[in-house]
């Protein structure tokens, strides 16, 4: 937790209580902005341009709303702004995954098992439009209708998403329990 008195030397432009607002912020910063780039230099260069909108915008806080909470807030809007800029730019990529229903158990076991690490790697293989709605819903909790008013897509486009997010994420995890099933037996 950030305490108030460093909250205020922020104001006051002391950039070694800046420093210090980074370091205390720089966990959760780089966790939600690892969650929705490919890379960790798009994370890190997602958190500065959002740490510096959190330093511009300390006198419009409202001090009711929770500081890590604003600030949680600033980040993710962040990322999303920056999709909306790359958007036009980037073509969506797109991945026809088949549903595998009978490993539904198994995957939701091997899941239950999973380090978050590995599931972020795991989320990687998701594509990239797909992963940032499902961050969106499944992680960060925001509706379909209100993913769709940030992204500029439908509601039933943010669903469709969080689906094919799903689908990829459990053949992956079933692909990896099948290697280990694979690995267990050849080992026997």
């Amino acid at each position: 937790m950030v305490p108030e008195n460093l909250i205020t030397e922020c104001l006051r432009r002391d950039r070694r209580a800046e420093e210090e607002l980074y370091k205390k912020l720089y966990p959760m910063m780089m966790s939600i902005c690892s969650r929705y780039e490919r890379n960790r230099q798009d994370a890190a260069a997602r958190m500065n341009e959002g740490f510096l909108k959190v330093l511009r915008n300390l006198k419009n806080r409202k001090t009711e709303v929770p500081f890590e909470a604003w600030v949680r807030r600033i980040m993710i809007n962040t990322v999303i702004d920056d999709f909306r800029k790359e958007r036009e730019r980037k073509a969506h990529e797109t991945m026809d995954v088949p549903a595998n229903e009978h490993v539904g158990s198994e995957v939701n076991n091997y899941l239950r098992q999973m380090e978050a690490e590995a599931f972020a790697e795991l989320l990687q293989r998701v594509p990239e439009m797909s992963r940032k709605v499902f961050n969106l819903f499944a992680i960060d909790g925001f509706s379909h209708a209100e993913i769709a008013g940030m992204l500029g897509i439908s509601a039933g486009t943010s669903k469709w998403h969080v689906s094919h997010a799903r689908q990829t994420l459990q053949s992956a995890i079933a692909q990896m329990v099948g290697s280990t099933a694979a690995i267990k037996t050849a080992q026997e």
